[in-house]
């Protein structure tokens, strides 16, 4: 299931107002700790490992920061910033290099030290997936569970994800020597990248399966179900973890993202937990008083009209919003009316509304006169 994405500085355990030291420091302890080569198979250490690499990028630089503080996630969904985050990996040699890249240095003892000298990125891992959902405004107040179908890389079904046919086995890659790295010069620099012939996993396949041609995994078609939890916001991301695609054989799998998109609604607006929408009441009803109903997300509501009620009066009702997406209550809904001027009036009604206005004076219309009596002494 889908979970609701962390803030930034809940993740790296820094205050909000922590400076840019003290959430280096804080990446680089937890960075260490969750690195995928240090936790070999576990999908949740290699999630973590994601999630801190991504908080840091943002919080990291004074832009995205602020943006961040001020919107939240939202600041960088679609159409809101152009924000997109890098590879975690690349996160972490920038920041483990001092931000030169390259090898050597304290990069290279870091890797040394904490990874037994590998310095690579998972091996085989499944790529990760984005799915952009539409969900009605109803379904983003509430909450939902949707059914998705997609396409994409699964386990092998013959091999069982070994990439290897009956009888065939994983033997040690000639070309890196079961390292799953071969090294490039660049330079003063000698840089790692994925072996070609292994494709990073230090392993390959004598007698390779004939339906996945030894990788492991083929294209299904997979159903996945999402839960959208009640108050999320257009553009905010969920993340499934294990739902990408499926690693080379066997190989730790990638996550699925889904970006929710919500639709507009005819009468509500939203703004955080609280709805907005605007209702039209009779002339008579703003004068006399009376009831009038007003649309909620949960059917119907009477909201009471005081005699004299003018034209753009807010009435609210408790409660009656949208649910928080932390848990902290919901929200109210905000009803502004305004009076309906008839348009078409026969002549009986006619006479009657002279006599009306006739009969009220300008005691009745303290606001006009009062207007006049100001228009008056700036020309005089």
């Amino acid at each position: 299931m889908a979970s609701v994405k962390r803030d930034y500085y809940e993740v790296l355990e820094v205050d909000r107002g922590a400076d840019g030291t003290t959430i280096k420091k804080a990446y680089r302890k937890m960075a260490v700790k969750y690195h995928p080569d240090k936790n070999q198979g576990d999908a949740e250490a290699e999630a973590r490992f994601k999630e801190i690499g991504e908080a840091y990028e943002v919080l990291s630089d004074g832009e995205k920061r602020a943006a961040y503080d001020r919107f939240g996630h939202s600041a960088f969904s679609q159409g809101g910033g152009g924000f997109h985050a890098h590879d975690p990996f690349d996160v972490f040699r920038e920041v483990f290099s001092g931000g030169g890249g390259g090898g050597g240095g304290i990069f290279g003892s870091i890797f040394e030290e904490a990874f037994g000298g590998g310095g690579g990125r998972s091996r085989g891992r499944g790529a990760d997936l984005r799915y952009d959902m539409q969900i009605t405004f109803e379904e983003a107040a509430k909450g939902c569970e949707k059914e998705i179908t997609l396409k994409k890389l699964e386990t092998c079904k013959t091999c069982d994800g070994t990439g290897a046919a009956k009888g065939g086995r994983a033997v040690t890659c000639p070309t890196c020597g079961g390292q799953g790295q071969v090294y490039a010069q660049r330079g003063f620099f000698s840089v790692a990248q994925a072996c070609p012939d292994c494709g990073g996993s230090g392993e390959i396949i004598d007698r390779p399966c004939r339906d996945c041609n030894g990788e492991g995994r083929t294209e299904q078609t997979s159903k996945i179900k999402i839960k959208i939890p009640p108050g999320i916001e257009d553009g905010s991301r969920l993340r499934s973890s294990g739902q990408g695609e499926a690693g080379v054989r066997n190989g730790p799998r990638g996550d699925l993202y889904i970006v929710v998109h919500v639709k507009e609604h005819a009468i509500f607006q939203r703004d955080g937990t609280d709805l907005f929408c605007e209702v039209p009441i009779s002339f008579a009803s703003a004068t006399l008083g009376g009831e009038v109903k007003v649309p909620t997300l949960d059917g119907s509501a009477k909201v009471k009209i005081p005699a004299g009620t003018p034209s753009g009066k807010v009435f609210r009702l408790r409660g009656k919003g949208v649910a928080d997406l932390a848990g902290r209550g919901t929200g109210d809904l905000h009803v502004r009316v305004y009076v309906e001027v008839p348009t078409k009036l026969n002549t009986e009604q006619k006479k009657k509304l002279e006599e009306f206005a006739e009969s009220c004076g300008e005691e009745h219309h303290p606001e006009i006169s009062g207007f006049f009596d100001k228009v008056k002494q700036l020309f005089s």
